[in-house]
């Protein structure tokens, strides 16, 4: 470290020569003894902050740039990430927990344009909101949406949103692609997060930070390196070859979205996003491997080997040199591995003792149990949801839910807006342009163009703990006003009350038709067309 360096430094204290002569040999520790003097010279009142204490001498972090903490650590943490959620079962039990409840079946489009300001009537507006939700789901459902042809919207959704959690981040990449001869249409192509990084591995410069191409002046993003081939294929280890594709962020002359970056930023600032389970990695390892000894210990406890001892003398005077050889060498190719009922020979001299393993280990669960709250609470997820098991009250088995499902709510509603409104978005632009859909304004006023895409984007509903008591509150809230029909429709499976009443009306006309339509009990009797008074619940 140069004189210019230290000097950079914010030091109350300036550098002296022992500083600079350990500098040139030990950087890292001159830069701690500066820090050391500067927060000592500080006079602050937070206890947090004092370096003068054991507890937390030792405790000078340095205070990096959003990026400068997080970039250099993410090939390790995305490694260590994806170990996880293949191999330990609290880290893959949490991601798919998230990933049922966020996502599901997958986020469906409900229209909700402002029809007022629109000038349409009700009608006007329904017929077109059904058209198009038509053509949506029509387009949603086939695999042609995606560029590999794998999976429908649904699909790719959850795609996403997985590795989105296993990376830290995720783009998606949105050309129009032509298929067997028909117009270009729509299509998302998923690249996972290492992908985008700096051509040939450059280093960050004021521009391009790991793969992303920003203003200085603004920060914005407006261009993503792709690398052609993923860093870890085999392909690329082999031929040591790579390309990288420039991808505007926006069309030049419409400003169309040519990428999604899916992520959260946590700092200002921040362009790239770290894992989900980043903070919790490391307890989330030692737990894995606290499990895998506890285990193996049970398994060795329950073997139940025999061992046979030879007297040395009776070895010596029982079998000529030949048959000696032949028991030693298979005494000593014993690998030590344990199987129940097995017999094994030692070699004379030799005697088996093992301490009692005293297994299962009654204090396993307890700490276990400790742990996996922890966990849970750097999640987000109370521990019953974590572990999928309720042992509680109805009132503290929904409370854990009702937790949950706040966190689950805004993943799903971060999905929402970073993939899917932005691609129906796309796709309506793509209908109206080519006559498809017919939207007046829609490309001459931006606030006429949100009045067409505004849209509710509903997912899988809780479910329920005790389905009675959350009908009869369903019924109590819509009773007093405080909600409807449609969000209690909603919240319990996803499905809007529109929908349901659709099938409702088809339902009970079939029934009157056919005369098996029975009226609720409490509701006002009305006979049928023929005059015939109907049957209520409670005759006979």
């Amino acid at each position: 470290m140069s004189d210019k360096s230290l000097s950079r430094l914010p030091a109350l204290t300036a550098p002296n020569l022992l500083d600079r002569a350990i500098a040139y040999v030990l950087p890292g520790m001159a830069v701690r003894r500066i820090q050391s003097r500067n927060q000592l010279a500080i006079s602050g009142s937070y206890t947090g902050a004092r370096i003068d204490r054991a507890q937390l001498s030792r405790w000078t972090p340095i205070a990096g740039s959003a990026n400068a903490d997080t970039i250099p650590d993410l090939p390790v943490l995305r490694a260590r990430s994806r170990d996880q959620m293949r191999n330990a079962p609290v880290a893959l039990g949490a991601l798919n927990s998230t990933v049922s409840h966020v996502v599901g079946t997958g986020l469906t489009y409900t229209p909700a344009i402002d029809a007022e300001f629109l000038g349409l009537d009700d009608e006007q507006a329904e017929e077109w909101q059904d058209d198009v939700k038509r053509r949506f789901k029509a387009w949603a459902e086939s695999i042609d949406c995606d560029v590999s042809r794998q999976l429908d919207f649904y699909g790719i959704q959850e795609l996403v949103f997985r590795s989105f959690l296993e990376s830290g981040d995720c783009f998606v990449l949105t050309p129009r692609i032509s298929r067997t001869g028909k117009p270009a249409r729509l299509t998302l192509q998923v690249i996972e997060a290492d992908r985008v990084c700096n051509p040939d591995r450059a280093m960050d410069t004021e521009t391009v930070v790991c793969g992303i191409e920003i203003k200085p002046d603004t920060g914005e993003a407006i261009a993503y390196h792709i690398a052609k081939q993923h860093p870890g294929s085999g392909t690329y280890a082999v031929n040591s070859k790579n390309a990288w594709k420039r991808v505007a962020a926006r069309g030049d002359a419409t400003g169309r979205r040519n990428v999604l970056p899916i992520f959260k930023p946590l700092r200002p600032g921040q362009l790239r996003g770290v894992p989900w389970i980043t903070p919790i990695l490391e307890p989330l390892k030692q737990l894995g491997r606290w499990a895998d000894a506890e285990l193996n210990a049970a398994v060795a406890s329950g073997l139940t080997a025999t061992f046979i001892t030879m007297d040395p003398e009776a070895f010596d005077t029982l079998y000529d040199e030949d048959a000696k050889g032949v028991i030693l060498n298979n005494a000593m190719s014993w690998s030590g591995e344990m199987e129940s009922g097995k017999a094994v020979n030692l070699l004379p001299g030799e005697k088996s003792e093992s301490p009692t393993p005293g297994r299962p280990n009654p204090d396993f669960d307890p700490f276990w149990i400790a742990m996996v709250r922890q966990i849970g609470m750097a999640l987000e997820m109370p521990y019953e949801v974590l572990v999928m098991h309720f042992q509680s009250s109805y009132s503290a088995s929904r409370a854990a839910l009702l937790i949950a499902w706040k966190s689950f709510r805004s993943k799903r509603d971060l999905l929402a807006k970073m993939l899917c409104q932005p691609v129906f978005e796309l796709w309506l632009t793509e209908e109206i342009a080519e006559g498809r859909i017919h939207a007046p304004g829609f490309f001459t006023d931006d606030v006429v163009r949100a009045a067409w895409c505004a849209a509710i984007w509903t997912g899988d509903g809780p479910g329920s703990i005790d389905p009675v008591k959350e009908v009869l509150a369903a019924r109590e809230r819509v009773s007093l006003g405080i909600s409807t029909k449609q969000a209690e429709s909603i919240l319990h499976d996803g499905v809007d009350w529109e929908q349901k009443h659709e099938q409702r009306v088809k339902e009970i006309n079939a029934e009157k038709r056919d005369g098996i339509y029975v009226q609720p009990a409490g509701s006002p009797s009305q006979p049928m067309e023929d005059g015939t008074p109907l049957k209520t619940e409670g005759d006979d």
